[in-house]
Formats: C-alpha cells, sequence, structure tokens
C-alpha cells in the first residue's frame, strides 16, 4: 500500500482531466466512476484501471473506499432540479450522488468542479443554486470557500473559467491556488498564446499521426512533448464548402462580422444584426489564449475553433493541447462524436494540478488538525 501518497476518489472523471492533474502532483488516486464507456476506456489507457463504468446512482456507497480527498463535478444539467430533491429527477439526482458520496466517505476536503453559469443558476422556488449547494454541504460538516478560476492563469493556453467548491472537516478557509501567469502584467509570466499551444505540430495528416515541425519553442511545448517524439489525432476535422469559403474572410481574431454579406448564411446574417455571439465563425489570435474550448470545436458557428493561420477547423490534438493534455495522452471512442465530448468537457491537467500542489498544504502541513477526524472516515494517515 502507497502510505506516502494521499489518497483520492475521483466522480464524474470524463477522460480525466481532473485526475490525471492530481497524478502528475504525486496523488494515488484508488477509484473513479463515469458512465460513458469512451471515457472510461481513455481513462484506463492514460490514468489507471480503477475506474468503474457505472451510473452514479446505481453504485453502491459501501463499495467506495475511504480516501483523503474527493475530487470531481457532476455534470452542470443537475443544477435545475436541486431546489428539492426529487428521486424522479435523474439530472438532480447527479448532484446529490456526489453529496451522498462526500456524506458516506467524509474526506478531509472535497473539491467540486463547475461551469460559471452554476452562480447565476435558480431553483423552481427562485434560490440560487450555489447558495443551496453550499448549505447542503455545510449540513454535513464542511466549511465551504468558492472560487472561481481562469485556466489561463495556470499556465492553459485556453481562457476558460471555472468555479470550484471546495469543502473541508478542519473549519479553516482554503484559498485559491496562487496565480502563475498575467495578462499582460511586468514582470510577470504572460498567458500561454494559441501560436505558443501549438505552433510546433507539424501540418495535420490523413491518418493524423504526426512528428513534430521543429524543436519546441517555448516551455510549454517542450511540457507537451516530454515523453514522445511524435502524436496523434491531428487530422483536419470535415467542413461543408460553405464553410470553407466563410473560414477565408475571417482575420485572425476575428469572426463572423468580417464575412462579407455576399457569402455570407441566414445565421451570419441574423448574428450581424442582433449582435450576438461574438465567438461564432472566430478564428484563433496567435498572440492570445483560446476561447473556452467546447464540446463542438469541430464546427465553425459553434465557438472560436478556426486555426489562426490556416483556413480550417482545429483538429482534436490541437484542441488536446488547448487543454493542456500531453501529447501522450491518447483517445479512445467508437464514434467521432466523442472524442469531441471527452475533450470539451475535460478540466485541463495544469489547472488541476495547480490544486493539487495547492491542496497538500491543507492535506499533509496540517495534518495534525486533520487527524482528529481520520478515526470518522476510516482512512489510514498517510505519511509525508
Amino acid at each position: 500500500m502507497k502510505k506516502n501518497k494521499i489518497k483520492i476518489v475521483g466522480l464524474f472523471s470524463g477522460c480525466g482531466g481532473l485526475d490525471l492533474g492530481f497524478k502528475q502532483a504525486g496523488y494515488n488516486i484508488i477509484w473513479a466512476n463515469d458512465i460513458l464507456k469512451d471515457a472510461c476506456d481513455t481513462y484506463k489507457l492514460n490514468v489507471g484501471n480503477h475506474i468503474v463504468n457505472e451510473d452514479i446512482t446505481k453504485i453502491d456507497l459501501k463499495s467506495i473506499p475511504p480516501a483523503d480527498l474527493i475530487i470531481g463535478g457532476p455534470p452542470c444539467q443537475g443544477f435545475s432540479g436541486i431546489g428539492k430533491r426529487d428521486p424522479n429527477d435523474n439530472r438532480s439526482a447527479l448532484v446529490y450522488s456526489y453529496l451522498d458520496v462526500v456524506n458516506k466517505i467524509q474526506p478531509k476536503i472535497f473539491l467540486f468542479e463547475n461551469v460559471t453559469g452554476i452562480k447565476s443558476s435558480k431553483t423552481p422556488d427562485g434560490t440560487k443554486v450555489i447558495d443551496n449547494l453550499k448549505n447542503a454541504f455545510e449540513h454535513i460538516g464542511y466549511h465551504i470557500n468558492i472560487h472561481t478560476l481562469n485556466a489561463a492563469d495556470y499556465g492553459v493556453p485556453q481562457k476558460r473559467k471555472r468555479v470550484f467548491i471546495i469543502g473541508n472537516r478542519i473549519g479553516v478557509d482554503i484559498t485559491a491556488p496562487p496565480q502563475t501567469h498575467f495578462d499582460s502584467v511586468k514582470d510577470k509570466k504572460p498567458w500561454i498564446t494559441s501560436f505558443e499551444a501549438i505552433s510546433d505540430l507539424e501540418s495535420p495528416s490523413e491518418n493524423g499521426n504526426v512528428k513534430y515541425r521543429n524543436s519546441p519553442l517555448c516551455e510549454y511545448q517542450s511540457l507537451m512533448r516530454e515523453n514522445t517524439n511524435r502524436t496523434t489525432l491531428h487530422k483536419i476535422p470535415y467542413s461543408s464548402p460553405t464553410d470553407k469559403e466563410i473560414m477565408k474572410h475571417v482575420k485572425p481574431g476575428g469572426n463572423y462580422m468580417d464575412v462579407p454579406d455576399k457569402v455570407s448564411t441566414k445565421r451570419i446574417m441574423y448574428f450581424k444584426s442582433t449582435g450576438g455571439r461574438t465567438t461564432t465563425y472566430g478564428r484563433l489570435d496567435p498572440n492570445k489564449p483560446s476561447y473556452t474550448l467546447n464540446t463542438h470545436f469541430n464546427r465553425p458557428n459553434i465557438g472560436c475553433n478556426i486555426h489562426y493561420e490556416d483556413n480550417r477547423m482545429i483538429t482534436i490534438r490541437e484542441g488536446l493541447r488547448f487543454q493542456s493534455f500531453p501529447d501522450d495522452f491518447h483517445l479512445v471512442s467508437k464514434t467521432q462524436r466523442n472524442f469531441y465530448v471527452q475533450v470539451g468537457n475535460a478540466v485541463p491537467p495544469l489547472l488541476s494540478k495547480a490544486w493539487a500542489e495547492h491542496l497538500k498544504f491543507y492535506l499533509i502541513e496540517k495534518r495534525s488538525d486533520l487527524a482528529i477526524s481520520n478515526a470518522k472516515s476510516g482512512v489510514e494517515p498517510f505519511i509525508k
């Protein structure tokens, strides 16, 4: 048994972005779960065989081992029904399943990740979802802190904001990890740009397997290439002739507003008249991080996903780069769609690793306080 490592249970782990960051920081992930088989297969290939492919609402809580830390976040669709616990609402059941596992395992700390929309979402009775969640976790004995973080501030080449609810049983305030990268701050590490993120990748190939264009141009490229001399999944997604023509007119950092009316679609003309969705038909700016990657980054009309130089959509590998997955991370999927779902839903590993390194202070330096709660949780003390 690895007594020198902090034990983790991962919930709603997906392809493993959040878990991978903690693994990279030296934690011992002993159990994880996700309902999507392709995601579980990807997880097994890259993170470990400890993941269970099952609906969390159907898992016997007694089968989940004791742990020092629980990480994860249920799909955001579940928040519409969190006001009252309705056993017939499968979406709200996901939220409460997370709560139930925390209550059963009683970890020293839990980290709950989700989209920023959770802060404004309301229940049917008008109360804020995040307030209800906070109250529910406090009711089972946890002191709660809530932080909104931008992945770009932690070395991820993507402006991706996420909410983290962090709870602990020793009654301390847990701060956010210290910021490592900054937007135009003198004498500070700058944000990683789109150019720095992907410019060393060779032109996409038919089978997606490529070597590198050149030696690493920056620290980020070296980090991504650390354990491999080539990579995969670098194949151009399909685009319609109409979309290809539209892409030709979009400038770096631009969007549908750059497209002449004569080649604009009805959708683009509608957005031009209303001023909506500024990332639609967006082209990356090589001097800035990417926008938030979604699960449809093979489509130009949803998000800013056009390559900053080429008239094409970004590849799956480029999407993985923007999410800070290393080049030896490989995806498993029976469908093309699930490649994009896995990448777009993931937590960037570098953001996760920032949390992992930060939480060591609370889990190791403060272990004398935490030791008091070990008897209740049944977790064997770990050693430094």
